[in-house]
């Protein structure tokens, strides 16, 4: 493969606009500087990067609990904040941390610039039945482990109760009941069924996924090859039948995450809401369920394209990595496996709505699996929805360019919402693009 070509393009996208200068003065390698207290000052230390609102709680619980290693925690920023900053210690060859937290989705594109450590000689055996295959598979490239799970995101559909019961509609099943409950809603004067963003490419793509879409092979034993399929047949499909929806007038087109859309799903704007296991924690800090519409929410299974053959997807989830950059790699596989696994942290990362846990002390928990949700009005969302969604998953193989994909994923939807093209002429130009992208960053298509 044309690696330099390749490996400046990939650093280039993964730090976007404005790349941030990371030394030892904002953490980095340095264990001097912690946002923690270290209180075992014999034993040795291992840096880390993470921005979970608890990780202070969490990197305390493991210190507190080990006697072998300490953690030396940072917070230098956010998703993309801290990746331009891993991406500029990458390049410099020094200043990223032991163990950085990392969007499962992102791993593909530091792992193949050899940023990333493969932690399954490092005690992996210990811990693999700790969490489901599906979640293992979300953060390794082909059979090599490149992070410890920790969050997921289960999809499924949430629905305004009030508005089901007034159009006398129960939760659809399938695609199929779906579009005819929108129908049903839409003839009697009712709200938008739901909402078709272009901002949320990696939503579209799980629901691609769950039709039996499968958009990239990679291989890094072929690290010259990868396979692109983003215009089989379920991809245009789905293309398709949201694009369909979205004509008929039978959903919005609103970009989500957006005040003007979180405004309408506080209004009663739209009847059912597909997103993750973690939406119920972002719309109650938005302020949803709070004011007029509190205790009229509810959740239900993600609608399948086959009833009898059911299929669950996830959108977004993070891990701890270990960096190349590690000195004692073994040390911080140790960190990497051992935070945010105890019951303590777990506990309070999901009683507060900061994770959807992955780790299975967690998910089999009685008091997790049996909780009554108050954004859903006591509903035992977990036992019903969201667990079961989570022990089904199966996993996914992300691309190394993942970011580029998903942003032309966006464009070729808002074409679509447009009206400029149909679903299946979006996910043909977008397997041109792609396709294109590839072969220019020296990648063989297949």
């Amino acid at each position: 493969m044309k690696t330099k070509r390749l490996l400046a393009t990939v650093a280039m996208l993964a730090a976007g606009s404005g790349l941030v200068a990371c030394s030892s003065d904002e953490g980095g390698s340095d264990a001097s500087n912690c946002t923690n207290s270290i209180t075992k000052k014999d034993l040795p230390v291992v840096t880390m990067w993470g921005w979970y609102p608890n990780t202070q709680l969490v990197v305390d619980n493991f210190n507190k609990q080990n006697n072998e290693v300490q953690v030396c925690w940072t917070n230098v920023g956010q998703g993309s904040d801290e990746y331009d900053k891993f991406q500029t210690a990458i390049s410099a060859g020094t200043g990223a941390p032991d163990v950085i937290m990392v969007e499962a989705d992102r791993i593909p594109t530091f792992q193949i610039q050899g940023a990333l450590v493969d932690i399954k000689k490092y005690g992996f055996d210990a811990v693999k039945a700790n969490y489901s295959d599906g979640a293992w598979k979300d953060v390794s490239v082909g059979d090599a482990v490149y992070g410890v799970p920790v969050d997921g995101g289960p999809v499924a559909m949430i629905y305004r109760k009030d508005i089901f019961d007034k159009y006398k509609i129960t939760p659809p099943k399938t695609w199929a009941e779906y579009e005819q409950a929108a129908q049903k809603v839409k003839d009697a004067g009712g709200p938008l069924f739901g909402d078709l963003g272009a901002n949320v490419s990696a939503l579209t793509m799980a629901l691609q996924i769950q039709k039996g879409a499968t958009p990239f092979i990679y291989d890094p034993a072929q690290p010259k090859a990868i396979g692109v399929k983003l215009n089989d047949q379920p991809s245009k499909d789905v293309l398709d039948y949201w694009g369909g929806l979205a004509k008929k007038g039978l959903v919005g087109t609103q970009d989500q995450f957006t005040p003007e859309y979180i405004s309408g799903v506080i209004n009663g704007n739209y009847a059912t809401y597909i997103s993750a296991a973690w939406a119920p924690g972002y719309l109650t800090g938005a302020g949803v369920g709070k004011g007029q519409d509190t205790g009229k929410f509810a959740v239900a299974p993600l609608p399948q394209w086959d009833a009898a053959n059911p299929v669950q997807v996830n959108w977004g989830g993070s891990a701890f990595s270990v960096t190349k950059q590690a000195k004692k790699p073994d040390l911080a596989a140790k960190v990497a496996y051992g935070l945010y696994a105890d019951k303590e942290s777990l506990t309070d990362g999901w009683t507060n709505q900061i994770i959807f846990p992955l780790n299975l002390t967690a998910l089999k928990d009685p008091a997790f699996i049996d909780l009554k949700v108050a954004f859903f009005n006591g509903q035992q969302a977990n036992k019903e929805v969201y667990v079961p969604a989570a022990d089904a998953y199966k996993g996914v193989s992300y691309a190394p360019f993942g970011q580029y994909y998903l942003d032309a994923m966006t464009k070729q939807i808002s074409e679509v919402i447009k009206g400029s093209v149909t679903g299946s002429q979006a996910a043909d130009r977008l397997q041109e693009d792609v396709a294109k992208y590839a072969k220019e960053q020296g990648f063989t298509v297949q």
